[in-house]
Protein backbone atom coordinates (compact mmCIF):
# COMPACT_ATOMS: atom_id res chain seq x y z
CA UNK A 1 0.00 0.00 0.00
CA UNK A 2 2.84 2.45 0.90
CA UNK A 3 4.38 1.80 -2.60
CA UNK A 4 1.02 2.41 -4.62
CA UNK A 5 0.49 5.26 -2.71
CA UNK A 6 4.24 6.58 -3.22
CA UNK A 7 3.92 5.88 -6.93
CA UNK A 8 0.61 7.59 -7.42
CA UNK A 9 2.06 10.41 -5.95
CA UNK A 10 5.13 10.69 -8.31
CA UNK A 11 3.66 9.47 -11.50
CA UNK A 12 0.92 12.31 -10.85
CA UNK A 13 3.80 14.95 -10.20
CA UNK A 14 5.77 13.92 -13.42
CA UNK A 15 2.66 14.21 -15.18
CA UNK A 16 1.16 17.31 -13.97
CA UNK A 17 4.54 18.95 -14.07
CA UNK A 18 4.70 17.74 -17.72
CA UNK A 19 1.18 18.75 -19.22
CA UNK A 20 1.37 21.99 -17.21
CA UNK A 21 4.05 23.45 -19.66
CA UNK A 22 1.67 22.52 -22.52
CA UNK A 23 -1.00 23.73 -20.88
CA UNK A 24 0.38 27.14 -19.63
CA UNK A 25 2.19 28.19 -22.46
CA UNK A 26 -0.38 27.24 -24.33
CA UNK A 27 -2.52 29.60 -22.79
CA UNK A 28 0.00 32.29 -22.82
CA UNK A 29 0.09 31.88 -26.62
CA UNK A 30 -3.75 32.31 -26.43
CA UNK A 31 -4.09 28.77 -28.05
CA UNK A 32 -7.72 26.99 -27.10
CA UNK A 33 -7.36 24.27 -24.82
CA UNK A 34 -10.38 21.53 -24.98
CA UNK A 35 -8.87 19.20 -22.13
CA UNK A 36 -6.16 18.99 -19.43
CA UNK A 37 -6.23 15.50 -18.95
CA UNK A 38 -3.74 13.35 -16.19
CA UNK A 39 -3.68 9.51 -17.38
CA UNK A 40 -5.59 8.12 -20.55
CA UNK A 41 -8.58 5.61 -20.82
CA UNK A 42 -11.97 6.03 -19.17
CA UNK A 43 -12.51 9.43 -17.26
CA UNK A 44 -12.67 8.94 -13.45
CA UNK A 45 -13.71 12.74 -12.89
CA UNK A 46 -13.99 15.87 -15.03
CA UNK A 47 -15.31 19.49 -14.16
CA UNK A 48 -15.10 22.23 -16.56
CA UNK A 49 -15.17 25.60 -15.09
CA UNK A 50 -14.83 27.35 -18.63
CA UNK A 51 -13.42 26.17 -21.98
CA UNK A 52 -10.80 23.51 -20.90
CA UNK A 53 -12.20 20.13 -19.75
CA UNK A 54 -9.87 19.07 -16.62
CA UNK A 55 -10.47 15.66 -16.08
CA UNK A 56 -8.54 12.39 -14.59
CA UNK A 57 -8.88 8.75 -15.84
CA UNK A 58 -7.90 5.95 -15.06
CA UNK A 59 -4.10 4.88 -16.47
CA UNK A 60 -1.81 6.56 -14.65
CA UNK A 61 0.57 6.46 -17.14
CA UNK A 62 0.46 9.56 -18.90
CA UNK A 63 -1.06 12.55 -19.32
CA UNK A 64 -2.36 14.87 -22.42
CA UNK A 65 -3.27 18.65 -23.14
CA UNK A 66 -5.77 18.69 -26.05
CA UNK A 67 -6.04 21.72 -28.21
CA UNK A 68 -7.99 22.93 -30.43
CA UNK A 69 -6.88 21.83 -34.44
CA UNK A 70 -3.56 20.16 -33.20
CA UNK A 71 -4.58 17.26 -35.64
CA UNK A 72 -7.03 18.47 -38.28
CA UNK A 73 -7.36 22.09 -40.07
CA UNK A 74 -9.76 24.59 -38.68
CA UNK A 75 -10.14 28.28 -39.16
CA UNK A 76 -10.24 28.86 -35.75
CA UNK A 77 -7.99 31.84 -35.37
CA UNK A 78 -7.12 30.66 -31.68
CA UNK A 79 -6.11 27.34 -33.25
CA UNK A 80 -2.77 25.40 -32.30
CA UNK A 81 -2.33 24.83 -36.18
CA UNK A 82 -3.20 28.41 -36.85
CA UNK A 83 -0.24 29.78 -34.31
CA UNK A 84 3.11 30.99 -35.19
CA UNK A 85 5.65 27.95 -35.37
CA UNK A 86 7.39 30.03 -32.37
CA UNK A 87 4.21 29.96 -30.53
CA UNK A 88 3.87 25.87 -31.40
CA UNK A 89 7.66 25.05 -30.61
CA UNK A 90 7.49 26.62 -27.18
CA UNK A 91 4.01 24.81 -26.10
CA UNK A 92 5.60 21.58 -27.36
CA UNK A 93 8.92 22.04 -25.72
CA UNK A 94 7.44 23.51 -22.52
CA UNK A 95 6.38 20.01 -21.59
CA UNK A 96 9.86 18.78 -21.34
CA UNK A 97 11.34 21.54 -19.93
CA UNK A 98 9.01 21.75 -16.77
CA UNK A 99 10.51 18.12 -16.55
CA UNK A 100 13.88 19.70 -16.06
CA UNK A 101 12.33 22.49 -13.99
CA UNK A 102 10.66 19.62 -11.80
CA UNK A 103 14.10 17.98 -11.07
CA UNK A 104 16.05 21.52 -10.18
CA UNK A 105 13.29 21.83 -7.24
CA UNK A 106 13.37 18.77 -6.09
CA UNK A 107 17.07 18.52 -5.71
CA UNK A 108 16.99 21.89 -4.58
CA UNK A 109 14.59 20.63 -1.85
CA UNK A 110 17.18 17.82 -0.62
CA UNK A 111 19.82 20.43 -1.07
CA UNK A 112 18.39 22.94 1.43
CA UNK A 113 17.76 20.22 3.92
CA UNK A 114 20.13 17.86 3.56
CA UNK A 115 23.41 20.07 2.96
CA UNK A 116 25.10 21.14 -0.47
CA UNK A 117 27.98 18.94 -1.27
CA UNK A 118 30.71 21.87 -1.75
CA UNK A 119 34.36 22.10 -3.26
CA UNK A 120 35.19 22.80 -0.09
CA UNK A 121 37.24 19.57 1.82
CA UNK A 122 37.11 18.57 4.88
CA UNK A 123 40.62 16.23 4.71
CA UNK A 124 40.79 12.06 6.27
CA UNK A 125 43.58 11.76 8.55
CA UNK A 126 46.60 9.55 7.11
CA UNK A 127 45.22 9.44 3.63
CA UNK A 128 46.71 10.23 0.44
CA UNK A 129 45.34 14.11 0.61
CA UNK A 130 46.44 14.27 4.10
CA UNK A 131 49.99 12.98 3.33
CA UNK A 132 50.35 15.24 0.29
CA UNK A 133 49.93 18.47 2.31
CA UNK A 134 46.05 18.69 1.96
CA UNK A 135 44.53 20.68 4.78
CA UNK A 136 40.69 21.10 6.17
CA UNK A 137 39.31 24.51 4.58
CA UNK A 138 41.26 23.97 1.45
CA UNK A 139 38.74 24.22 -1.80
CA UNK A 140 39.57 21.57 -4.78
CA UNK A 141 40.18 24.30 -8.14
CA UNK A 142 41.31 22.32 -10.56
CA UNK A 143 41.86 18.33 -11.16
CA UNK A 144 44.41 17.56 -13.42
CA UNK A 145 44.06 20.92 -15.17
CA UNK A 146 40.18 20.75 -15.38
CA UNK A 147 38.13 23.30 -13.29
CA UNK A 148 35.71 21.86 -11.39
CA UNK A 149 32.45 23.93 -9.81
CA UNK A 150 30.84 20.87 -8.12
CA UNK A 151 31.72 18.06 -5.77
CA UNK A 152 30.00 15.72 -8.45
CA UNK A 153 33.44 16.59 -11.07
CA UNK A 154 35.79 16.65 -8.13
CA UNK A 155 34.34 12.64 -7.58
CA UNK A 156 33.77 12.10 -11.11
CA UNK A 157 37.65 13.00 -12.08
CA UNK A 158 39.34 11.41 -8.99
CA UNK A 159 36.87 7.92 -9.31
CA UNK A 160 38.15 7.52 -13.02
CA UNK A 161 41.76 6.98 -12.18
CA UNK A 162 42.19 4.28 -9.53
CA UNK A 163 45.81 3.79 -8.21
CA UNK A 164 47.03 6.95 -10.69
CA UNK A 165 49.01 9.93 -10.18
CA UNK A 166 46.74 13.36 -10.23
CA UNK A 167 47.57 16.98 -9.92
CA UNK A 168 45.18 18.71 -7.74
CA UNK A 169 44.98 22.74 -7.88
CA UNK A 170 43.42 24.11 -4.56
CA UNK A 171 42.83 27.52 -3.18
CA UNK A 172 43.66 28.41 0.64
CA UNK A 173 44.03 31.46 1.86
CA UNK A 174 43.62 33.61 -1.47
CA UNK A 175 46.78 31.27 -2.98
CA UNK A 176 46.86 28.75 -5.48
CA UNK A 177 48.80 25.16 -3.73
CA UNK A 178 49.52 22.20 -6.74
CA UNK A 179 49.38 19.15 -5.33
CA UNK A 180 50.25 15.59 -7.29
CA UNK A 181 49.62 12.37 -5.68
CA UNK A 182 48.25 8.76 -6.57
CA UNK A 183 44.64 7.63 -5.75
CA UNK A 184 44.14 5.02 -3.87
CA UNK A 185 41.88 1.68 -5.39
CA UNK A 186 38.49 1.52 -3.14
CA UNK A 187 38.11 -2.37 -2.92
CA UNK A 188 34.16 -2.47 -3.33
CA UNK A 189 33.65 -0.06 -6.22
CA UNK A 190 37.22 -0.22 -7.66
CA UNK A 191 37.32 3.52 -8.37
CA UNK A 192 39.68 6.40 -7.25
CA UNK A 193 39.68 7.53 -3.64
CA UNK A 194 42.14 10.18 -2.15
CA UNK A 195 40.68 10.37 1.43
CA UNK A 196 38.68 13.79 1.08
CA UNK A 197 35.24 14.94 1.90
CA UNK A 198 33.12 17.64 1.43
CA UNK A 199 31.92 20.41 3.60
CA UNK A 200 28.04 20.53 3.48
CA UNK A 201 26.19 23.95 3.22
CA UNK A 202 22.83 23.50 4.95
CA UNK A 203 19.50 25.81 4.84
CA UNK A 204 20.94 27.98 1.86
CA UNK A 205 18.51 28.80 -0.83
CA UNK A 206 20.68 30.41 -3.52
CA UNK A 207 23.54 27.36 -3.08
CA UNK A 208 20.09 24.78 -3.08
CA UNK A 209 19.29 26.37 -6.02
CA UNK A 210 21.89 26.58 -7.54
CA UNK A 211 23.34 22.66 -6.94
CA UNK A 212 19.79 22.11 -8.38
CA UNK A 213 20.92 23.30 -11.76
CA UNK A 214 24.20 21.74 -12.06
CA UNK A 215 23.16 18.34 -10.68
CA UNK A 216 20.09 18.33 -13.05
CA UNK A 217 23.04 19.10 -15.75
CA UNK A 218 25.89 16.52 -14.50
CA UNK A 219 22.62 13.81 -14.09
CA UNK A 220 21.42 15.00 -18.07
CA UNK A 221 25.26 14.59 -19.11
CA UNK A 222 25.74 11.13 -17.56
CA UNK A 223 22.40 10.03 -19.34
CA UNK A 224 23.50 10.93 -22.75
CA UNK A 225 26.76 9.75 -22.47
CA UNK A 226 25.35 5.85 -21.40
CA UNK A 227 22.81 6.36 -24.16
CA UNK A 228 25.91 6.44 -26.46
CA UNK A 229 27.73 3.64 -24.71
CA UNK A 230 24.55 1.50 -25.72
CA UNK A 231 24.36 2.75 -29.11
CA UNK A 232 28.05 2.18 -29.77
CA UNK A 233 27.81 -1.12 -28.01
CA UNK A 234 29.67 -1.16 -25.44
CA UNK A 235 27.52 -1.73 -22.09
CA UNK A 236 23.83 -3.50 -22.09
CA UNK A 237 20.33 -1.38 -22.30
CA UNK A 238 18.85 -2.13 -19.27
CA UNK A 239 15.28 -0.56 -20.04
CA UNK A 240 12.78 -0.45 -16.86
CA UNK A 241 9.32 0.26 -17.42
CA UNK A 242 6.29 1.29 -15.17
CA UNK A 243 6.26 -1.37 -13.29
CA UNK A 244 9.94 -1.38 -12.43
CA UNK A 245 9.63 2.54 -11.83
CA UNK A 246 7.33 1.38 -8.93
CA UNK A 247 9.17 -1.18 -7.51
CA UNK A 248 12.21 0.87 -7.37
CA UNK A 249 9.76 4.10 -6.15
CA UNK A 250 8.86 1.87 -3.06
CA UNK A 251 12.49 0.99 -2.18
CA UNK A 252 13.73 4.47 -2.45
CA UNK A 253 10.32 5.76 -0.67
CA UNK A 254 11.04 3.06 2.15
CA UNK A 255 14.86 4.39 2.64
CA UNK A 256 13.86 7.59 2.96
CA UNK A 257 12.18 10.96 1.72
CA UNK A 258 15.31 12.16 0.35
CA UNK A 259 15.98 8.82 -1.81
CA UNK A 260 12.29 9.60 -3.11
CA UNK A 261 12.61 12.77 -4.24
CA UNK A 262 16.11 12.33 -5.83
CA UNK A 263 14.73 9.06 -7.55
CA UNK A 264 11.82 10.93 -8.84
CA UNK A 265 14.24 13.92 -9.71
CA UNK A 266 16.14 11.10 -12.31
CA UNK A 267 12.61 9.69 -13.51
CA UNK A 268 11.73 13.28 -14.28
CA UNK A 269 15.07 14.21 -16.19
CA UNK A 270 15.12 10.87 -17.82
CA UNK A 271 11.22 11.65 -19.18
CA UNK A 272 12.20 15.25 -20.26
CA UNK A 273 15.06 13.72 -22.27
CA UNK A 274 13.35 10.82 -23.81
CA UNK A 275 10.20 13.54 -24.98
CA UNK A 276 12.77 15.11 -27.03
CA UNK A 277 13.69 12.01 -28.82
CA UNK A 278 12.28 12.73 -32.60
CA UNK A 279 9.65 9.96 -32.06
CA UNK A 280 6.20 9.58 -33.43
CA UNK A 281 4.20 10.59 -30.52
CA UNK A 282 6.98 12.03 -28.43
CA UNK A 283 7.09 15.88 -28.14
CA UNK A 284 10.52 15.74 -30.00
CA UNK A 285 8.58 14.38 -33.14
CA UNK A 286 6.09 17.04 -33.07
CA UNK A 287 9.36 19.53 -32.58
CA UNK A 288 10.99 17.80 -35.54
CA UNK A 289 7.31 18.14 -38.28
CA UNK A 290 7.50 21.90 -37.27
CA UNK A 291 11.26 22.06 -38.08
CA UNK A 292 10.43 20.78 -41.58
CA UNK A 293 7.28 23.58 -42.05
CA UNK A 294 9.86 25.91 -41.19
CA UNK A 295 12.12 25.00 -43.96
CA UNK A 296 9.41 23.87 -46.06
CA UNK A 297 7.51 27.19 -45.70
CA UNK A 298 4.53 24.89 -45.30
CA UNK A 299 3.05 22.57 -42.88
CA UNK A 300 2.70 18.92 -43.93
CA UNK A 301 -1.37 18.08 -43.52
CA UNK A 302 -2.61 17.31 -39.95
CA UNK A 303 -4.36 14.54 -41.03
CA UNK A 304 -0.97 12.77 -41.93
CA UNK A 305 1.27 14.23 -38.78
CA UNK A 306 -1.91 12.83 -36.74
CA UNK A 307 -1.80 9.42 -38.53
CA UNK A 308 2.31 9.23 -37.74
CA UNK A 309 1.80 10.04 -34.19
CA UNK A 310 -0.91 7.56 -34.21
CA UNK A 311 1.11 5.03 -35.37
CA UNK A 312 3.88 6.21 -33.04
CA UNK A 313 1.31 6.24 -29.77
CA UNK A 314 0.33 1.74 -31.18
CA UNK A 315 4.16 1.10 -31.20
CA UNK A 316 5.03 2.67 -28.01
CA UNK A 317 2.02 0.71 -26.18
CA UNK A 318 3.22 -2.52 -27.84
CA UNK A 319 6.95 -1.60 -26.60
CA UNK A 320 5.82 -0.66 -22.97
CA UNK A 321 3.66 -4.35 -22.84
CA UNK A 322 6.92 -6.12 -23.71
CA UNK A 323 8.89 -4.09 -21.13
CA UNK A 324 5.88 -4.92 -18.53
CA UNK A 325 6.25 -8.30 -19.22
CA UNK A 326 9.58 -8.12 -18.15
CA UNK A 327 9.05 -6.09 -15.19
CA UNK A 328 6.73 -8.66 -14.12
CA UNK A 329 9.10 -11.45 -14.40
CA UNK A 330 11.98 -9.49 -12.96
CA UNK A 331 10.62 -7.41 -10.20
CA UNK A 332 7.66 -9.78 -8.68
CA UNK A 333 8.04 -13.58 -9.75
CA UNK A 334 11.74 -13.05 -9.19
Amino acid sequence: MYTLLASVIVFGMLIFFHEFGHFILAKVADIKVKEFSLGFGPQLFKIKPGETEYSIRLLPLGGFVKMEGEDAKTADPRAFNNKPIISRLGVIFAGPAMNFVLAVILIALISFFAGVATTRISVIPGEPADNAGMKNGDIVYSIDGQKVTSWDEVVNLISQKPGQNISIVVLRDGKMLDFNLKTEIEQSTQRGIIGIKSHLVKYSAVESIKSGVQRTIWISKMIMEGLFQIFKGKTRADVVGPIGIVHMVGEAARVGIFNLLYLSAIISINLGLFNLFPIPALDGSRIFFLIIEFFRGKPIEPEKEGFIHFIGFTLLMILMIIIAYKDIMRFIFF
